[in-house]
């Protein structure tokens, strides 16, 4: 749930995944340190601290502003 599958996934199939796995996150004890490190090494796949890819490489780009 928290990567994607080996074989294609539709768009629509992704958004439900990545909003199953961004529900477990919400209620995560370490949310926080899982994004942190996922920031730090630059994790280009899955949810990490309630993030997919594409929203950690936006906040990456934010801050390096």
């Amino acid at each position: 749930m928290f990567f994607p599958p080996a074989q294609f996934e539709r768009k629509d199939e992704k958004l439900e995944r990545e909003q199953r796995a961004k529900g477990i996150c919400v209620s995560c004890s370490v949310r926080k340190d899982c994004l942190d490190y996922a920031l730090r090494i630059r994790e280009p796949h899955g949810i990490w601290g309630g993030l997919s890819e594409v929203e950690r490489r936006a906040l990456l780009a934010r801050e390096s502003v």
